[in-house]
């Protein structure tokens, strides 16, 4: 490519040039201004303000050279500033390593001498009991060839008579001598020899994962662990620890301090610290056994920093004896209950399905309040049964209304779904009334022998009859801690179970018109039978464990999900059963 510098013609040439054609000289362009010009100089691409031009281009590519220069400059400095921590890094580490091998050295050392003391001591015994053990040997065969000798001598130099007088001596010297030499080993222990056990592939195993280098350190705050809000008292506890790096990637190593410890928020403040096992991968399993029951916090800390979700709160809570459950604890008195829910305030909301109002109890049992009347407008009841609260809301099963009311826990009117009748939309008498974990309702359509399911805006989400394990007047319902629903089926005489989308599980129970039900963070269910006037409790496996009998046509049953303690509704005695199950 041209430079702007190269040269034209030459002044003579272009006169010349212009003589010889008789024509005007040809005007030139300049190079950087594009403006024509008729008197070249020295440099005929350049006139008299094409020299402007040039100092101007040349002044803006000083700047901009000096611009790069300044960015080229502080891109240097910076360079040189990330270099300084990696190279204090690199010293620090190579500190590190050589201090760990010289301390491993120095283990090492400590080792051999302490290995080789204990061959010489070894050695030193075994000769000992060897020098002793021929000294013996020699003795006895001084002994007999002592008798041996004399025994010849007397043969040789003795008279019979004379033999006769020594006769009795010798051989009773000789047999005690010989009784002597059968109790001693003419084989040196077979043992003597000094055996070593030095696995030196397992200590260059070892050594090969001694220590590790990463540009990308362990990150407390990003380390993962498995973590639940509710224990039980005097069982064992596990968390898995996963280690990660700042980069949030899996850490590979162990050697991590890793601690735990679980606090009683209780005015003792008791400890109980965990146990930590390293399994040399980046994972850790911390062990720990809740004593007491109650509000506890659990901190897990890594090299001194918390990890994520730590401190955190875990409710402790103790075991449920159910075996043991026997004579309620108190009795309240109110007029026909059906159905029963607990608010978080430890209030207990009761349906009174024979006066058409819901009564709320304090935890001694004293009346607090009644909500609704009897009737068919907005929170009037004709004959509710089951109940259900969440948060501030809940849920009435207004049956012979054929609708299910939604209201505040202070009895503020919200909502009503459905009406008489068997499509969607419509109940026939709905008796019980949970939410599930998706807040979905579902409602027992006892009368369409169906449980159906609805949005919070009352939409028709799903239809549960059983298909071939029909439900026969469906009543009770409860969720176990896999999301399953469990319905107690009046007419079946069985508890069926199905899955959240309607499918069939299985069904346990031989009852007398079940009727109420409830089911326990671990799985145990308890269902009311009416005609059974008992109250069955079933492991998570459906097998019968207890009942608890002196019930009259019980029909609600709930669990108090803070204090533990369970209520019966006990219908036709017109009392709320609270029982103890600690």
């Amino acid at each position: 490519m041209a430079s702007r510098l190269d040269r034209g013609a030459g002044p003579s040439e272009e006169r010349e040039d212009s003589n010889n054609s008789g024509q005007q000289p040809t005007h030139i362009t300049c190079q950087l201004c594009s403006k024509p010009y008729k008197e070249p100089r020295i440099v005929p691409s350049l006139h008299s303000f094409g020299e402007q031009c040039l100092h101007k281009e040349i002044r803006e590519a000083l700047v901009c050279a000096q611009e790069v220069t300044s960015k080229l400059t502080r891109a240097i400095d910076a360079n040189d500033k990330m270099a300084e921590p990696v190279e204090t890094s690199r010293e620090n580490a190579t500190l590190i390593i050589t201090q760990a091998f010289e301390q491993l050295h120095i283990t090492i050392e400590e080792r051999k001498k302490t290995l080789l003391s204990e061959m010489e001591a070894i050695s030193l015994s075994k000769t000992t009991a060897l020098t002793l053990h021929k000294e013996q040997l020699m003795k006895m065969q001084d002994e007999i060839g002592h008798y041996t000798t004399m025994t010849s001598h007397i043969l040789q130099t003795h008279a019979d008579h004379e033999m006769a007088a020594l006769g009795d001596l010798l051989p009773t010297e000789l047999k005690a001598t010989l009784k002597k030499v059968e109790n001693v080993s003419f084989t040196p222990n077979q043992s003597s020899d000094i055996h070593v056990t030095l696995s030196t592939d397992s200590l260059i195993q070892e050594l090969t994962i001694f220590g590790h280098v990463m540009d990308s350190p362990p990150s407390p705050s990003q380390s993962t662990w498995s973590s639940v809000s509710v224990a039980k008292a005097k069982e064992l506890y596990c968390i898995k620890v996963q280690s990660m790096t700042t980069k949030g990637e899996r850490y590979p190593y162990g050697g991590l301090q890793v601690k735990a410890e679980l606090r009683s928020k209780s005015h003792d403040g008791a400890v109980v610290p965990g146990e930590v096992e390293d399994h040399g991968d980046g994972t850790y399993i911390i062990t720990l056994t809740p004593q007491t029951a109650g509000p506890h916090q659990l901190l897990i800390t890594m090299d001194g920093q918390h990890v994520q979700n730590s401190p955190c709160d875990l409710d402790v809570r103790r075991h449920r004896q159910y075996k043991n459950l026997c004579d309620p604890e108190q009795v309240i008195h109110c007029s026909g209950p059906s159905g029963i829910a607990i608010h978080d305030s430890g209030d207990i909301y009761v349906t009174c399905w024979r006066d058409n109002i819901i009564q709320v109890f304090d935890q001694a049992g004293q009346k607090k309040r009644t909500i609704g009347s009897h009737g068919s407008g907005d929170g009037q009841f004709n004959h509710p049964y089951g109940i259900f609260i969440k948060g501030d809301v809940m849920y009435v099963a207004d049956s012979h209304n054929h609708r299910i009311q939604k209201l505040t826990t202070g009895g503020q009117f919200m909502q009503t779904f459905g009406q008489c009748g068997s499509g969607q939309g419509q109940f026939d008498i709905p008796v019980f009334v949970i939410v599930d974990q998706r807040d979905r309702l579902m409602v027992s359509d006892s009368g369409n022998n169906r449980v159906v399911i609805l949005d919070q805006a009352g939409t028709w989400l799903l239809t549960i009859n059983g298909g071939k394990h029909a439900l026969n007047a469906p009543q009770g319902l409860a969720l176990d801690p896999q999301g399953n629903v469990h319905v107690a089926t009046w007419g079946s005489h069985s508890v069926k179970v199905f899955t959240p989308d309607g499918t069939y599980v299985r069904s346990y129970g031989d009852l007398n018109l079940p009727i109420g039900i409830v089911i326990d963070e671990e799985g145990y269910s308890l269902v009311n039978e009416f005609n059974g006037i008992c109250l069955s409790i079933f492991d998570p496996q459906g097998k019968k464990i207890h009942t608890v009998g002196n019930l009259y046509n019980p029909e609600g049953v709930m669990l108090d999900p803070k204090s533990g303690s369970l209520y019966v509704a006990n219908c036709c005695a017109n009392t709320v059963l609270k029982y103890s199950v600690y």
